[in-house]
C-alpha cells in the first residue's frame, strides 16, 4: 500500500508538472502573439488629440504639405547653384504671392456675383412659371404646394389647453426699445479687423513654418529617423521617401491636371456668355482637389448662373455639355497621361478620408484629405503596427490570385470566379492560369481538408464551383485551340515563361485524364483535359471514382495514347503502385503517368527518377506544363515488371501435408 500510495503521488506530481509545463507553453504562446489593442488605443488617443487641437495641427498639417510640395523646387535651384536662403525665401515667396493673387481675384469676382443677382431674378421667375405651366395639366405644383400649405398650418396651430382654474388676466409685456447710436471710426476698424486677425495669423504662421522646414530639411529628418527609426535606418528612409516622392507627385500633378482643367472651362464659359467665367475657373481648379465632391460643387454654381442668367434653356444644356466634355478629356485622357491622380489609395478609401477629415478639420481638412491619407497608407506600409491602415486605405490586392480564387469557391460564386479568370488571361494563356492559379487554390483546399478545416460538403461545394468556372471558360479555351503562334512567340521573345508554356502539338493523340481520390482531383483532372484538348489531342477525363475495383474494369482504355492519374493529396503515392498496374495490365499500349500536384518545392530529376521505378509508371511530373508534355509524348510504354516472390522454407512441406490430410479426409 506504501508503494502504491508513493507511485500514486509520483503520477500525481507528474501530471501537475505536465499541466504546468502545458499552462506555460499556452502563456508564452499567447505573450508571442501581437495585441492590437496598444496600436488601437494609441489611434483612438491620436484621433481625439487631433480634434481638440486643430488649431494647432491644423497649420503644420498645411506647412508639412507645402513643404513637400515645394522641396522639389528648392532642390532643383540649390542644385542649379542658387544659395539655400535666396532658394528657399524665393519660392515661398513666389508661392504665396501667386496664391492671395489668386485668392484676390476669387474675393473681387465673387463681390461682382453678388451686385450681379438681383438682375438674374426675372429669369429665374420666369423659369419657374414656365415650369408650373408645363405641369398644369396634371396639377403637380398645386397639389405639392396645397400638401406644404396644409402641413405647415397643422404644425403651427396650437395645442389645446386644459385649464382647471379660470383664466388669469394677461400680463403686460414690456416694450423693447433699441437704442442706437453712431458707432465711432476706431470701434468701426476694430470690427472689421477682428474677423481677418485669425486667418492673418494662421497665414503668417504658415509661411515662417514652411521657410524653417525647409532650412532644416535634412535636419529635421536625420531627428526623425533618430527619434522613430534608429534601430532600423534602411525602413525608415525608404518610408521617408516614399511619403515625400507620393506626396509631392500627388500635389504637383494634381495641379496640373486642375489647371489644365480650369484653364479650358474658363475660355468655353466664357464664349458662351457665361458672367464672371474667370471665377468658375479658378474654383474648378481649387476644388477639384477635394475627391468626387469638388468637381460637382465646381459645376453646380455655373450651371445655376446659366439657369439664371438667360431666359431660354439652350445655355443651360451647352453648359452642362461643356462639363462633360472636359470631365471625359480629363479623366480619360490628361490624368492617365500625367499619372497624377494614382495615389496608391482605393476609390471607397478617397471618399472615406474626405468624411473623416472634413469631421476633423472642417473644409480645410477635406481639401487636405488625400494627401494626409497617402501619408497614412505609406505609414501602415513602412511600420508593422499599423500594416492595417494599407490593407484598409491601399488599392494593392491584399490576397494573391490563388487565394481569391479559393474564396470564391469556397463562397460558391463561380461567376466572379469567372470574371477574374478572364480579366487575368488577357495578359496569359489557359494553361499558364490552371498552373499559376487554378492548380495553387486546388492545393489551398485539399491542404483544409488534410488538416480538418474543410469538410465534405465545403469540398464538394469548391468542386461543383470550379467545374462551373471550368464550363465556363471553354469559349476562351475554344479560341486558343486554333492559335498555333505560341511557339514562335515565344522564341521571338525569348521570355521563360514562353518558353514553359510552349507545349506540342496532339493532333491525332487520345489521352484519359482520371481523379486519384477525390472530387479536387477530379477537378484537376478536367482542367489537365481542357489543357490538352486546346493542344489538339482527343482528351477525356473520368472521377475518382472509376478506379475501386469493382469499377476500374469498365474504363474504355482502347486506342489510348495515355493514361493520366491526377493527385493533389501526396499520400496517394501509398497506393499509386497498385493503379498503375492494373491500367498497365488493361492498357499495355498506353503510357501510364501520375501528375501530383505541387505549387513549389519540386523534386530534382534523381527523386523523380525513383518515383517512376517505385511506381512503374511511364512518366512522374509536378506541374502542368510537364504532364501536358508527356501525355503527348511519343515515347513507348515501359514494360511492366511482374514480382517474383520467394518461398519460404518449409512451405512446400506444409503445402503437401495438408494435400495429404485433405486427400485423407475425403477417403473416410
Amino acid at each position: 500500500m506504501l508503494k502504491f500510495s508513493r507511485g500514486v503521488d509520483q503520477d500525481r506530481a507528474a501530471a501537475a508538472g505536465g499541466l504546468q509545463q502545458i499552462a506555460f507553453a499556452r502563456s508564452a504562446a499567447a505573450a508571442a502573439q501581437p495585441s492590437r489593442l496598444p496600436t488601437l488605443v494609441a489611434t483612438a488617443a491620436t484621433v481625439a488629440v487631433l480634434y481638440f487641437a486643430r488649431d494647432v495641427f491644423l497649420p503644420l498639417a498645411i506647412a508639412i504639405l507645402l513643404t513637400f510640395a515645394l522641396a522639389p523646387l528648392v532642390s532643383r535651384l540649390r542644385r542649379v547653384g542658387c544659395p539655400r536662403s535666396v532658394a528657399v525665401v524665393g519660392t515661398v515667396t513666389t508661392a504665396f504671392l501667386f496664391l492671395s493673387a489668386f485668392g484676390a481675384v476669387i474675393a473681387m469676382q465673387v463681390s461682382e456675383v453678388a451686385q450681379n443677382l438681383p438682375t438674374y431674378q426675372y429669369n429665374i421667375v420666369e423659369k419657374v412659371r414656365t415650369l408650373k405651366e408645363t405641369g398644369s395639366e396634371s396639377q403637380i405644383f398645386e397639389r405639392i404646394g396645397r400638401v406644404i400649405e396644409r402641413i405647415s398650418t397643422e404644425i403651427s396651430r396650437p395645442e389645446p389647453e386644459v385649464r382647471a382654474s379660470p383664466e388669469p388676466a394677461p400680463e403686460t409685456q414690456p416694450l423693447l426699445v433699441e437704442i442706437f447710436s453712431p458707432q465711432r471710426p476706431v470701434e468701426t476698424l476694430k470690427n472689421i479687423i477682428n474677423p481677418l486677425l485669425g486667418p492673418l495669423a494662421t497665414t503668417g504662421l504658415v509661411i515662417v513654418v514652411v521657410i524653417f522646414m525647409l532650412f532644416e530639411r535634412e535636419e529635421l529628418r536625420d531627428r526623425f529617423i533618430r527619434l522613430v527609426g534608429y534601430g532600423d535606418l534602411h525602413r525608415t528612409t525608404e518610408a521617408l521617401q516614399d511619403a515625400g516622392a507620393r506626396v509631392g507627385r500627388y500635389l504637383l500633378m494634381q495641379l496640373v491636371v486642375n489647371i489644365t482643367y480650369g484653364i479650358p472651362l474658363a475660355i468655353g464659359l466664357s464664349l458662351l456668355g457665361i458672367p464672371n467665367a474667370v471665377l468658375w475657373g479658378m474654383l474648378a481648379i481649387v476644388l477639384r482637389f477635394v475627391p468626387y465632391i469638388g468637381p460637382v460643387i465646381a459645376a453646380a454654381l455655373p450651371l445655376f448662373l446659366a439657369f439664371a442668367a438667360a431666359p431660354g434653356w439652350s445655355l443651360l444644356v451647352w453648359t452642362a455639355a461643356l462639363f462633360i466634355v472636359l470631365e471625359l478629356v480629363s479623366n480619360n485622357v490628361v490624368e492617365p497621361w500625367l499619372y497624377g491622380s494614382r495615389t496608391g489609395l482605393s476609390p471607397l478609401a478617397i471618399i472615406v478620408a474626405a468624411i473623416f477629415w472634413a469631421w476633423l478639420w472642417g473644409p480645410v481638412g477635406l481639401v487636405l484629405s488625400t494627401p494626409l491619407t497617402v501619408c497614412l497608407v505609406v505609414l501602415g506600409r513602412h511600420v508593422p503596427q499599423f500594416e492595417f491602415l494599407e490593407i484598409l486605405l491601399g488599392n494593392e490586392p491584399v490576397l494573391d490570385p490563388k487565394e481569391r480564387l479559393y474564396q470564391r469557391l469556397l463562397a460558391g460564386d463561380p461567376d466572379e470566379a469567372t470574371d477574374n479568370a478572364e480579366d487575368m488571361l488577357e495578359e496569359k494563356y489557359l494553361v499558364e492560369f490552371y498552373d499559376t492559379v487554378a492548380i495553387p487554390a486546388l492545393l489551398l483546399a485539399e491542404r483544409d481538408r488534410a488538416r480538418g478545416a474543410l469538410t465534405n460538403a465545403q469540398a464538394a461545394q469548391i468542386a461543383q464551383s470550379a467545374n462551373t468556372l471550368i464550363a465556363n471558360l471553354e469559349e476562351i479555351a475554344g479560341e486558343e485551340e486554333g492559335e498555333e503562334e505560341t511557339g514562335a512567340q515565344a522564341q521571338e521573345t525569348g521570355d521563360d515563361d514562353a518558353d514553359e508554356y510552349d507545349l506540342p502539338l496532339g493532333d491525332g493523340k487520345s489521352v484519359l485524364c482520371v481523379g486519384g481520390r477525390s472530387d479536387l482531383d477530379d477537378v484537376a483532372a478536367s482542367m489537365l483535359a481542357q489543357t490538352l484538348w486546346i493542344q489538339g489531342a482527343e482528351a477525356a477525363h473520368a472521377g475518382h471514382d472509376v478506379l475501386k475495383a469493382g469499377n476500374i474494369k469498365a474504363l474504355k482504355l482502347e486506342g489510348r495514347n495515355a493514361v493520366v492519374l491526377s493527385v493533389l493529396d501526396r499520400d496517394f503515392m501509398r497506393h499509386a503502385k497498385f493503379t498503375v498496374r492494373r491500367l498497365k495490365r488493361m492498357a499495355p499500349a498506353a503510357r501510364i503517368g501520375i501528375v501530383l500536384w505541387q505549387e513549389d518545392g519540386r523534386p530534382d530529376t534523381a527523386e523523380r527518377d525513383q518515383l517512376v521505378e517505385s511506381l512503374q509508371a511511364d512518366f512522374v511530373v509536378f506541374g502542368m506544363g510537364d504532364a501536358v508534355r508527356e501525355a503527348l509524348s511519343d515515347e513507348l510504354p515501359r514494360s511492366l515488371k511482374l514480382a517474383h516472390p520467394k518461398i519460404a522454407p518449409g512451405y512446400a512441406m506444409r503445402r503437401s501435408k495438408r494435400a495429404d490430410r485433405e486427400s485423407t479426409a475425403k477417403a473416410d
